[in-house]
């Protein structure tokens, strides 16, 4: 009898690893609570679909097309308005790299005393934010038609002692600019995203006073692994947040609630492929999201709306 139980017995601790196993993958990737949001963001579709970016309305149309000219590995993007382009940052070999809106190279400007630019934000005309990731280092750039180079000792810095973990640092930026205010993503360990008031300092005439806002309640709830880039959308005053592990870009409304989402996996949203690191996102004034992902593609979404 013994020797006729003890195969059932080892298929049944088989099966209870494979089960602890995968209970722990889903703790991990946070998969009960992604699960419970999908069926939450269909149900409140009609509520939210016209006052929101909506994410689940984006298709693909533009899909992993290398940047020719960049073999670098890019981090982060922003969109320009006043230039109709986009720009992001390498950051094997410091550069800032503005793009055309279908991802050809337009012009490389080399960064001198940034040792780890990993986030480049658009303020106004001509004035942009880039973070020092090992460093937790925000400065203020100028960059206009004829700028080559850009020195960090030149530039308006904010150093930030916030959850120092070595290369999990500030990772995404995003702007407010009728707020003004500064969001800054911490990539994870834990994740975060900080709200800065301050900083870049554009009124001469005030005193320089800077407030962080932290809110560990409200990041507990992104049910992403990390974060590798913010945008700010002004007309509806949400945040898109991307995560490259998870795969996963979140729409958050202004309490910081999760309310759309756009996968990155295959076959979702248009996709022939997934999305292999996604390090970048940005959206034009017309509505359009922009993604690059290590080491130089390029991707664009834009929203379609069913009749």
């Amino acid at each position: 009898m013994r020797s006729l139980l003890t195969p059932w017995r080892l298929v049944a601790a088989l099966l209870l690893l494979v089960l602890l196993l995968l209970g722990v993958a889903a703790q991990q990737f946070r998969l009960f609570e992604r699960g419970l949001f999908v069926l939450q963001e269909w149900r409140h579709a009609s509520e939210w679909r016209e006052r929101s970016i909506w994410l689940p309305d984006y298709r693909v149309v533009i899909e992993a097309k290398p940047i020719e000219g960049l073999s670098d590995d890019v981090s982060a993007l922003t969109y320009d308005p006043d230039r109709h382009s986009l720009f992001t940052v390498t950051n094997q070999k410091p550069e800032i790299i503005e793009l055309s809106l279908d991802g050809h190279l337009i012009r490389r400007i080399e960064l001198v005393g940034f040792g780890d630019p990993e986030a480049i934000e658009y303020i106004s005309k001509g004035v942009y934010v880039i973070t020092d990731e090992r460093e937790q280092r925000l400065l203020k750039v100028r960059v206009d038609e004829g700028t080559t180079r850009v020195d960090a000792a030149a530039s308006q810095q904010l150093s930030l002692g916030i959850g120092l973990s070595g290369n999990k640092g500030f990772e995404g930026l995003a702007y407010d600019t009728t707020g003004q205010r500064l969001f800054v993503a911490k990539e994870r360990d834990p994740v975060r995203i900080y709200e800065i008031h301050g900083f870049p300092h554009t009124n001469p005439d005030k005193p320089f006073a800077v407030h962080v806002v932290d809110d560990p309640k409200r990041d507990a709830r992104l049910f992403v692994r990390d974060l590798s880039s913010l945008q700010y959308d002004d007309r509806s005053g949400h945040l898109l947040a991307l995560s490259d592990e998870s795969r996963l870009v979140l729409e958050l409304n202004a309490d910081g609630r999760p309310i759309s989402t756009l996968s990155l996996l295959r076959g979702m949203h248009g996709l022939k492929r997934g999305v292999p690191q996604a390090e970048g996102v940005a959206m034009d004034n017309d509505g359009n999201l922009y993604l690059v992902s290590e080491p130089n593609l390029f991707y664009v979404f834009s929203r379609q709306v069913a009749d």
